[in-house]
């Protein structure tokens, strides 16, 4: 008789890395299902950190962040003690979605997407929906976020939610419901992306053994639908990204998607208005703005019709959308549908509008603006999450708590008062999603953003979303700004991915380019400070440095004359106080070296290296979508260098010339970052003129307070000018000699094969106006390259002998004369190219057409 095998039951016991993973009972736990059986679809991922193991998975989680902070990748955080930037939250197990389940996901947000625009279309137009009583009056035209300006403002192809975005959790049950509508500014697609960039490289084998769908296919679908909607028939429509600017929360974000996605990132102030057209101000003129798609709330974007006192928007936009010159993305007034009363109408607009049902529900919702709805919150109050229906100043049930007794009873008085500035929905039970604690795999409440973007054949979706869990188990509000942290999300395939870039393959020839778009003139303006500010913090750390190195706290009175051009010249750049220099200072050497250490870490003092590199960091980020991550990560770095000194902490000077040391190792790491890996466009070109301007600036204050020095010709104080000058090892080079005084100001002043002297920095100058677009177009020198031109003449004709022919009274000489002319020119040069190149009226001829 033949022997059947046995066959052994399914194991369903958890690999040991979840040995202690307990989910909650009564939520829906995404990893295991009721019976505690591990979903199919996560299967593979379990296996494989199975066979890692927790001190891999510890280590590929560090790795995770480094990879963030790397990158740059960052949140702003109002309320953050540690800043107002902080690295972003990023846990390396992702949430996994099956393909079947994703299919119905996609459907139903497709037609919600679909209805949504139907609905802005209504009330932006006829709007049938109101007539008909489908909608409540007060329900449209109560709210702050409907623009009554931008009423019969139509949107082309009759697009207004170009994108949408829904906030999703699951029931009990497993089944998904929309908590809220994003359909205003739809944000967190940038840092879905920057978190699949991560994930995949933390976790490489198991995204390519998972047949993970890739995100690039989506970005595509954006490039093409915000170019289909330029109103002008063009190959290459000119589309930016309107940004509040650098203090908005998610900046990163949108300066990470304009460089992903090759736009422009603008201001408000950027743009103009003429003729009922919207043009970039660029350092070649005017340039015609085809497409805006704005990160700025919709009543802010036009002082003119909607919030006057708004300094982010484009005065005149409004009027420029009506005679159809421009599309916004999304339309001005989309902010309306985000409203969360709006819920309760949708699955009988659906059935009106769609002749369908509606495929996912919402959070249950009673807007109190009806009777019966009021009613049965009243009669439900403490079983409901009570918030205002519309945006305002008032403020409901606070999701992290319960209320006090006094709460309770001001708000149900408000409730009553005015009801239908009120709605109520039912509580949220968020599912849980294995998630990296630091030491293990715990269950983490876990809501997900799912975006959709309209193209020419409907919406599409994004194949995953951006994932946000809770800080800690049981929690029911997830916020970022309240130290949530976030997941990539892995759609998984069931056949074979598609492997695609953003980048186009080109189709037959291309045309070959030398230079990128043409440069923003505020864009210019940051590189022009950037590289003003980067020499500022180089010339600063080589003063401070040299006046460190010479200041001995033992010593009192002769030695320290030596130091008083180095003083004077701290003192002059606001470094120093005002007594710093005083003779009875010198009696304290101690007071002395402390305000020496206060140059340096004070954040008080407007002028210390710690101020100057939090202004090079500011300036960093605002030319981040410009510049490359190598360049940023050493800008925001720096100031974690120099740090302020914590209360009671005492730093000898030995201690701070470390620091000054490892600051310029740093600053040249930017330097030649910027001289050797930027191409020589407008961007470095602006860059180099500032650093070069700031160079000759310091350089000209310190050889003036040196020639005032009654010592000016000690080889000491001479030793002090070749150091701060960098120029030490050439001299030596060329003269077996103590320092001599015309020879060390021929090498600093004179000397074109130095590049640290006064004449390479104007030389360098001069090339640069040579290449400057203005500057070839016209016949006669701006008034910027006057100054210029006669600066380097004067300068050229300097003879350093001079110098030696007196033995005092040095600044009255020629050459002492000219770095006093020379103190006066540059700032008036600084500003003449400011008002050529970064502030513009005119029309480019390129844009004419």
């Amino acid at each position: 008789m033949t022997r059947v095998p046995s066959v052994a039951p399914e194991d369903t016991t958890p690999p040991s890395l979840f040995a202690r993973y307990a989910a909650e009972g009564g939520v829906f736990d995404e990893l295991r299902d009721e019976r505690g059986k591990i979903r199919p679809h996560y299967r593979t991922l379990l296996d494989h950190l199975e066979e890692i193991g927790l001190g891999e998975l510890k280590r590929r989680s560090d790795s995770a962040r480094r990879l963030v902070q790397e990158q740059g990748i960052t949140y702003t955080v109002y309320t953050d003690s540690l800043g107002v930037e902080r690295p972003w939250q990023l846990d390396p197990v992702p949430l996994l979605l099956s393909q079947t389940e994703w299919v119905g996901l996609e459907a139903a947000l497709i037609q919600r997407a679909t209805l949504l625009n139907q609905i802005l279309s209504d009330c932006y137009g006829p709007q049938e929906l109101i007539r008909s009583g489908w909608l409540p009056p007060a329900l449209v035209f109560a709210q702050p976020d409907f623009l009554r300006p931008a009423h019969n403002v139509s949107a082309p192809h009759g697009t207004f939610l170009h994108f949408y975005a829904a906030d999703l959790a699951r029931s009990p049950d497993g089944r998904w419901w929309v908590i809220s509508d994003r359909t205003q500014i739809p944000t967190g697609a940038g840092y879905a992306l920057a978190n699949r960039l991560v994930s995949a490289r933390v976790l490489p084998e198991a995204f390519r053994e998972n047949r993970v769908t890739r995100l690039a296919r989506f970005f595509r679908d954006v490039q093409a639908g915000l170019a289909r909607l330029a109103t002008r028939r063009t190959d290459d429509p000119r589309v930016v990204v309107l940004t509040p600017g650098p203090y908005n929360e998610t900046y990163f974000e949108q300066s990470y998607l304009a460089r992903y996605l090759g736009y422009s990132l603008v201001e408000g102030q950027d743009l103009t208005v003429r003729d009922d057209r919207v043009y970039l101000k660029t350092l070649s003129g005017l340039e015609r703005v085809d497409v805006i798609l704005r990160r700025v709330d919709d009543d802010f974007c036009d002082p003119l019709e909607l919030r006057n006192h708004s300094m982010l928007g484009v005065p005149g936009l409004l009027e420029a959308l009506r005679a159809g010159n421009v599309a916004v993305a999304n339309a001005l007034g989309s902010g309306l549908l985000q409203c969360p009363a709006f819920m309760s109408f949708l699955p009988g607009l659906c059935r009106h509008l769609l002749g369908e049902d509606l495929l996912m529900p919402s959070v249950a919702t009673w807007w109190c603006g009806q009777k019966n709805a009021a009613r049965y919150v009243e009669d439900h109050f403490d079983d409901l999450f009570i918030k205002p229906a519309f945006r305002s100043h008032l403020r409901g049930m606070p999701p992290d708590r319960s209320l006090t007794a006094e709460e309770r009873t001001l708000l149900k008085r408000r409730l009553a008062f005015q009801p239908e500035l009120w709605v109520a929905q039912e509580r949220v039970q968020l599912s849980t999603a294995p998630s990296w604690t630091g030491s293990e795999l715990a269950p983490r409440p876990v809501g997900l953003r799912v975006y959709l973007v309209a193209t020419e054949s409907g919406y599409r979706v994004m194949p995953g979303g951006f994932a946000r869990i809770a800080p800690e188990a049981g929690g029911r509000f997830i916020s970022m700004q309240r130290g949530g942290a976030s997941k990539d999300t892995w759609v998984i395939s069931d056949g074979p991915v598609e492997e695609m870039s953003l980048l186009q393959t080109g189709a037959g020839s291309v045309e070959l380019r030398r230079v990128g778009n043409n440069l923003p003139s505020r864009m210019a303006d940051n590189f022009f400070w950037l590289g003003r500010y980067s020499e500022r913090a180089d010339a600063s750390a080589r003063l401070l440095r040299a006046t460190l190195l010479r200041f001995q706290p033992e010593s009192t009175g002769m030695s320290l004359p030596f130091l008083d051009p180095l003083l004077a010249t701290l003192e002059l750049q606001g470094q120093l106080t005002p007594s710093a220099t005083n003779p009875e200072l010198r009696k304290n050497p101690e007071a002395l070296e402390a305000d020496l250490i206060g140059a340096i870490f004070d954040e008080k003092r407007n002028g210390s290296l710690f101020s100057i590199a939090t202004q090079l960091q500011r300036l960093g980020m605002l030319v981040r979508d410009r510049t490359s991550t190598d360049l940023w990560r050493v800008v925001s770095q720096l100031g974690d260098r120099l740090k302020p000194l914590e209360e009671g902490q005492v730093l000898l000077a030995g201690d701070a010339l470390g620091i000054l040391s490892q600051t310029l190792l740093h600053l040249a790491s930017f330097h030649g970052i910027a001289r050797e890996n930027m191409t020589r466009a407008q961007g470095w070109r602006f860059l180099d003129m500032g650093q070069r301007i700031e160079r000759a600036y310091y350089l000209c204050r310190f050889l003036d307070s040196a020639l005032q020095s009654p010592e000016a010709d000690n080889p000491s104080v001479l030793e002090a000018v070749l150091e701060v000058a960098d120029s030490t090892l050439t001299y030596r080079s060329r003269y077996n000699l103590l320092p001599d005084l015309a020879a060390v100001y021929d090498l600093v002043l004179l000397d074109d094969t130095n590049p640290r002297s006064l004449l390479f920095q104007l030389n360098q100058l001069e090339k640069h106006f040579q290449r400057l677009p203005r500057e070839r177009e016209n016949a006669l020198p701006s008034p910027a390259h006057r100054i210029l031109i006669e600066a380097l003449a004067r300068t050229r004709l300097l003879d350093p002998r001079d110098l030696s022919r007196v033995s005092e009274n040095w600044s009255a000489t020629e050459p002492g004369l000219a770095i006093r002319n020379l103190l006066r020119d540059l700032p008036r040069l600084s500003d003449a190219i400011a008002v050529s190149y970064f502030a513009h009226s005119t029309i480019s001829r390129a844009a004419v057409k």
